[in-house]
């Protein structure tokens, strides 16, 4: 078994998606998606969505961007819910340079959580927050 996507539900989904390519996901194609099957398979009524998806660099999994347009995206929780919040929380990219890609999120709005920190002179680890309040989680291996 392995996880073939992430779905990640978004207001601004042009934003997302250069969000993520900072992290080397290629974007794999665009669509919208609705109709009687979609709101079968979401239990929704009337699903009017675009969703993006996005392959990892390793090339074995995805973030399915998605913003809804019908019916109105809701929130669950404050887009400020702290790294130990019940649910999914975060998404870790293993990332060869941290400094490097940190930098890169930073122009597209990503804000430190906490701080760099090292774990046994091992890894280079970070949370950030990226968009709609998104945690993603850094990791680079030293030495």
């Amino acid at each position: 078994m392995r996880i073939e996507n992430v779905g990640i539900v978004v207001e601004n989904l042009k934003g997302a998606i250069a969000f993520f390519a900072q992290l080397g996901l290629t974007l794999e194609g665009e669509t919208t998606v609705e109709g009687h099957w979609v709101d079968q398979l979401l239990g929704l009524n009337k699903v009017r969505a675009d969703i993006a998806m996005m392959r990892t660099p390793d090339g074995h999994s995805r973030i399915e961007l998605s913003r809804f347009h019908n019916p109105n995206a809701v929130r669950a929780g404050s887009k400020s819910a702290p790294v130990n919040t019940l649910g999914m929380g975060r998404i870790m990219f293993s990332v060869e340079d941290i400094e490097d890609v940190l930098a890169r999120l930073r122009k597209h709005g990503a804000e430190f959580v906490g701080e760099l920190a090292l774990y046994e002179d091992k890894y280079g680890l970070c949370y950030v927050r990226g968009p709609e309040g998104i945690l993603i989680a850094l990791a680079q291996e030293l030495g």
